[in-house]
């Protein structure tokens, strides 16, 4: 059995590149937390302004039920995942969900950001995503693996690490 995976980051990471090459890899569905961003969600980042929790919560509510109906036959959602507490509000849904956190520095993360034209969130916008950004703590299921390489590798590196469920990683 596979466990949902949270492919999380700050906006121009990879998220969806890696997300969907990772469900590819593990063959399971895929989704884009982008897609289910209310309009007044989007409107607000398209005009430059950062959501807040208020507006970030019934968003995770719909992340946290597409992963709830995956926990027991596993799927990859791309989601930026941020803060703990976004993190916490999904393992509500799914105790068993696991997060693959694409990390990197702002000025790699800027350079991808910037070769994504038309995109609704600004580059503007990236210096209050790190600012937001809690790493994965170690009580946390899941791991950490820089962007800075290829998507192959990124996959290669973490799908074997992310793919089991926690019982078959206890008897590793």
């Amino acid at each position: 059995m596979v466990s949902p995976i949270v492919v999380m980051g700050v906006s121009g990471s990879g998220k969806s590149t890696v997300g969907a090459a990772l469900a590819q890899r593990l063959r399971v569905p895929f989704a884009d937390a982008d897609d289910f961003h209310p309009p007044a969600n989007i409107a607000k980042m398209t005009s430059g302004q950062p959501l807040d929790d208020e507006d970030r919560h019934p968003w995770l509510e719909a992340i946290g039920e597409w992963l709830a109906d995956r926990c027991a036959t596993g799927g990859v959602m791309s989601c930026s995942a941020l803060k703990r507490r976004y993190r916490d509000q999904l393992r509500r849904h799914c105790a068993g969900v696991e997060f693959l956190h694409l990390a990197g520095t702002a000025e790699v993360i800027g350079r991808r950001q910037a070769s994504r034209p038309g995109h609704f969130m600004p580059a503007s916008l990236l210096v209050s995503q790190f600012q937001t950004l809690e790493p994965l703590d170690a009580d946390e299921r899941g791991i950490t693996v820089d962007v800075d390489q290829s998507i192959d590798a990124i996959i290669d590196a973490s799908a074997p690490r992310l793919s089991t469920d926690a019982t078959e990683k206890e008897n590793r």
